[in-house]
């Protein structure tokens, strides 16, 4: 991790920019995080140097998980910039431990976290307890979601609807109904009685390819798609 030693004084009036955009939680999307920004830094008076993005990161990801987080942090260093500024204070993660190392991390290379919502700023005690009840309240938001989207799936399937990848052997209807596929259940039969007698994937290739079957895509089975069937026998 980068740790400033040598480099100048951290200075106030400079700012790097950082945006992370969950798969879980789009709602305040790339552009709008960065029009927040630029807004932040026009009010404040402060040069925003660079701006940094994380896409399809989860709120929970730790610094490693995060090569737009790295970045902005190097760039903190190389430029003596005073701070860190997100669009608000859960874009740096959803986790209390994980915005907490990386707070920890940004005030070891001299410079602070800001947010362009001006959410907990100051250093007295009642900001500090500000910013740590924003940073849990995330966290439970995070867990709401990913709550939502499991009970969701559920019900889905409890209707017999699709949810997620249609497994092998069944089709999406046009209402998105799982429906037997009997033509991808023979070939997945063969896989595996193929498999079972001893032939070879190659082998069992070519006789798929004899017999006509074909993927649901069309095309013929190749040599992963065979393997993962036999497995799953």
């Amino acid at each position: 991790m980068p740790r400033r030693t040598t480099n100048p004084a951290p200075l106030a009036h400079l700012a790097i920019g950082y945006v992370r955009v969950s798969t879980e939680d789009q709602h305040l999307g790339p552009e709008a995080q960065r029009a927040q920004l630029d807004q932040w830094a026009a009010r404040s008076g402060v040069t925003l140097l660079a701006v940094f993005e994380d896409r399809g990161v989860s709120g929970a990801a730790p610094i490693d998980a995060r090569p737009g987080l790295q970045a902005a942090l190097a760039a903190l260093e190389q430029h003596a910039a005073g701070r860190l500024v997100v669009a608000r204070r859960d874009r740096l993660g959803r986790d209390v431990v994980a915005v907490a190392a990386i707070e920890r991390l940004t005030e070891r290379l001299g410079a602070r976290v800001a947010s362009a919502a001006g959410e907990g700023e100051g250093d007295d005690p009642s900001a500090l307890l500000m910013r740590r009840m924003i940073d849990a309240f995330a966290e439970y938001e995070r867990a709401l979601i990913r709550s939502r989207t499991k009970a969701a799936l559920a019900a889905k399937r409890a209707r017999g609807e699709r949810a997620g990848n249609v497994p092998r052997g069944f089709v999406a209807s046009a209402s998105g109904k799982l429906e037997p596929s009997p033509a991808e259940r023979e070939a997945l039969e063969l896989i595996r009685a193929l498999r079972a007698e001893g032939l070879t994937l190659r082998a069992i290739a070519g006789a798929l390819e004899q017999r006509g079957y074909r993927t649901r895509t069309g095309r013929p089975y190749d040599l992963p798609a065979i393997s993962r069937a036999a497995r799953a026998a």
